[in-house]
């Protein structure tokens, strides 16, 4: 997991794979800038103030509330959006460091979609429901614990699709259960440190992309 993680690390910051990012970063703040401006339209015909005052506070509340989300929702949102670069991601991967391997096939841009936004979601609710448990001091441990698993789940099914067919790679991820829950551990850390969780995506994308490799050359 170690040196996986490394050479995730090593193409996380490579030129090609920063310009995903950049991709994925530039729709989601698109994304939260259309959804400030619709609250502000939606405010101000919906609700009549008498006093101007009044409705220019509640302006810069919503606002202020819409950037506080902005950080809270950035990292789900975008991993939302990198799914969408899933294969851009593992074709550099493979190419680079994996010549001699059959390369996978893409996904279909439905399914690619519909997976990232089930996945964004889940993630979502998963550490809104775990919130509460910062206030008794295990809450880091929880988040890391359950994001693991989701990142584990999700990361290392859709690698595997591009190699087989979903059901094998339910079937693959199921029989290395634990090893691809701990494999999660390393991104699930990375996901609680502020700034760095925006590179989650894209350094999960790469990393068990080695992951995967390197079951699959294992003997059966």
């Amino acid at each position: 997991m170690i040196a996986a993680a490394l050479l995730a690390l090593q193409d996380a910051l490579s030129p090609d794979f920063r310009k995903v990012l950049w991709k994925a970063l530039g729709l989601t703040i698109l994304l939260f800038i259309g959804i400030l401006i619709g609250l502000e339209v939606a405010i101000s015909i919906l609700v009549a103030f008498p006093w101007p005052w009044l409705e220019t506070i509640l302006a810069v509340a919503t606002g202020l509330g819409v950037f506080a989300a902005f950080f809270f929702l950035m990292a789900p949102v975008t991993a939302v959006f990198a799914g969408l670069f899933l294969d851009d991601i593992a074709v550099l991967v493979e190419q680079r460091d994996y010549p001699g391997d059959a390369p996978g096939k893409p996904l279909a841009t439905a399914t690619a979609i519909w997976t990232g936004v089930q996945f964004g979601l889940l993630v979502l609710i998963v550490n809104l429901l775990l919130l509460p448990t910062l206030l008794i001091g295990i809450g880091a441990v929880m988040m890391v614990i359950g994001n693991a698993y989701l990142l584990g789940r999700e990361y290392f099914s859709m690698v595997a699709m591009r190699h087989m067919q979903p059901r094998e790679a339910q079937a693959l991820r199921k029989t290395n259960a634990a090893r691809v829950f701990a494999a999660g551990l390393i991104p699930a850390g990375l996901a609680l440190i502020p700034v760095v969780n925006l590179f989650v995506p894209l350094f999960s994308t790469s990393y068990f992309v080695h992951i995967f490799k390197k079951i699959q050359a294992e003997p059966v």
